[in-house]
């Protein structure tokens, strides 16, 4: 385990030194949902709705209620032009509020960062630099919801309890860093699971 927390440590290291001098392109990504309420629970013999539909078959409440609140998705991510390779920072976007892990404008954070990429199920399908730990790629995969999930722990504390969240760990928002001080920001553990690695 320890060796490849290293790997990856080391993959970052290599990532910085080939971009160092160059402009990758930034990725944003916008979270999917924020509930601004404590997720339902459903009654304890019913199938919970991830387990019974698709992606592309829910109704926009249940869509909404995946989101764990992580806030790994609303890192910046630097895209290696050349190679396209996907690298995570520890840097949030704008809107972010790192403290709640949510947008700060949820509602109009496509008019004010415009490059934000907006999470459908066909982005879901699309989108390789999705947090492994992600509702939305566990549910496209056929894979069950993790217990510090909200819809499965009843309480939005658990994503952050478990050290899943960006909560403590994000160095400032985008508007702190230049691109060369970005390359400085790469970071590895925005794409590991905690559980698996």
């Amino acid at each position: 385990m320890i060796g490849h927390r290293i790997d990856r440590r080391e993959t970052a290291r290599t990532a910085q030194r080939r971009l160092r001098g160059r402009s990758p392109t930034i990725r944003r990504f916008e979270r999917a949902s924020v509930a601004r309420s404590a997720p339902k629970t459903t009654p304890p013999a019913a199938t919970p709705f991830w387990r019974e539909k698709g992606l592309d078959a829910m109704t926009p409440e249940e869509w909404e209620s995946l989101c764990d609140g992580c806030g790994r998705c609303c890192l910046l991510k630097l895209e290696d032009d050349d190679t396209g390779e996907i690298h995570h920072t520890d840097v949030a976007c704008t809107l972010f509020d790192a403290h709640a892990c949510r947008c700060g404008d949820y509602s109009r954070r496509q008019a004010r960062v415009p490059d934000c990429v907006r999470l459908t199920p066909e982005a879901v399908r699309s989108l390789s630099w999705l947090p492994p730990t992600c509702a939305y790629r566990l549910v496209e995969e056929g894979r069950d919801l993790p217990w510090w999930h909200p819809l499965v722990s009843g309480t939005r504390r658990t994503v952050h309890e478990a050290g899943i969240s960006v909560r403590g760990r994000v160095s400032g928002t985008e508007e702190e860093f230049t691109t060369d001080e970005l390359l400085d920001r790469i970071v590895a553990w925005p794409a590991e699971d905690p559980d698996h690695d």
